[in-house]
């Protein structure tokens, strides 16, 4: 039996089309390059500030005292090393600041910033 067929070969029909708060967003990619942000509108009217590219982290060290810190590289990204090799800013990628390595813990492309902690080589 092949998928979407009944069983004496007619098609099913879909009961609606799909709305357009469920259709996927545009994917925003976090490029290191100057800073470059954008407002956006959210459900309901509200404003999100995303992020387009950045060099600026905000860098948490052992202590937990907060610096920003100069982006330097992308070093790598669990997710796709590919990703790493354009630069792009994810979630856990391991990026090179003049403070040491350190591991990006939050979203960029959603919240506006970039937040690390410090790891130890």
């Amino acid at each position: 039996m092949r998928l979407g067929k009944k069983i004496t070969g007619g098609k099913y029909h879909a009961s609606r089309k799909s709305q357009k708060h469920e259709l996927p967003g545009i994917p925003r990619i976090v490029k290191l390059r100057a800073k470059k942000t954008k407002v956006i509108r959210g459900r309901g009217g509200n404003k999100k500030l995303v992020l387009l590219s950045s060099d600026i982290a905000n860098v948490t060290d052992f202590k937990g005292k907060t610096k920003k810190s100069k982006i330097i590289n992308v070093m790598e990204t669990h997710a796709n090393r590919f990703l790493a090799r354009q630069n792009i800013l994810i979630k856990g990628a391991i990026i090179e600041t003049e403070l040491g390595k350190a591991r990006i813990t939050n979203r960029p492309s959603q919240e506006g910033t970039i937040n690390a902690i410090l790891i130890k080589e």
